[in-house]
């Protein structure tokens, strides 16, 4: 069993104010590399503040935090942002697109940040824009895509550092029903052909349904953990 991701009695409080907001109360769990995990709950659950807390964008207030076995509390913010860049893809539900730049120059933002030299740069990104099936659209603007085609730049802009862990928060939220399958299809090849760990956070039971694993939470606690043996 390889472990990629473990919490324990992870909490996390929101202060506002003189009024402290309980998020997250006491989250155990684990997820092994490989799995596709769907993570599901009304608003105000604690999805999305799992997911932040997973991802290196927040800070619990109490609990325990593993992350290929580091321990994210002892994580300096440089070191924090060091790993968000190179072991960990996030794709959200609004793209999270730079208008000025094409597709390529797009993908090949985390792979700078990386100082990864150009040639090799340009051609990382080409080939993780061929993974998601938009290789002859590299030179295209975001205005010059179709909703499902930009959500596929970002997803390539995800996996060109070729991460441990994929986060997904609600990434159809703003797609039409044909376009969401077409991307859930993609997430489930990842997972499926290249082994990629994806924790997706989702409102939509047939979403949901492409997890091998899914997740309940509720009132900032674990309300059901189901594992398909399909």
């Amino acid at each position: 069993m390889d472990i990629l991701i473990e919490v324990k009695e992870l909490v996390k409080i929101y202060q506002l104010g003189e009024i402290q907001v309980p998020a997250l109360q006491g989250i155990t769990l684990s997820i092994e590399r490989g799995e596709f995990v769907a993570i599901m709950g009304a608003s105000g659950s604690g999805k999305s503040t799992f997911m932040n807390i997973l991802g290196f964008l927040d800070q619990p207030t109490g609990g325990l935090y593993l992350f290929e076995g580091i321990n994210g509390e002892n994580l300096s913010r440089e070191e924090r942002a060091e790993i968000r860049n190179r072991k960990i893809g996030f794709v959200f539900q609004g793209f999270n697109l730079l208008s000025k730049y094409s597709a390529l120059e797009n993908v090949e933002l985390p792979l700078i940040y990386s100082k990864v030299p150009g040639s090799r740069r340009r051609e990382m990104a080409r080939r993780a824009l061929s993974a998601v099936g938009l290789g002859d659209r590299s030179h295209h603007h975001p205005l010059q895509l179709s909703g499902g085609e930009q959500q596929r730049v970002a997803i390539a802009r995800a996996l060109v550092n070729q991460p441990s862990l994929l986060l997904a928060d609600e990434p159809t939220g703003n797609l039409d029903t044909k376009t969401s399958k077409e991307i859930m299809e993609i997430f489930k090849r990842l997972n499926e052909e290249m082994g990629i760990t994806i924790v997706m956070i989702t409102h939509e039971p047939d979403i949901a349904s492409y997890g091998k694993r899914k997740i309940l939470f509720k009132d900032g606690k674990v309300a059901g953990d189901h594992t398909s043996r399909l």
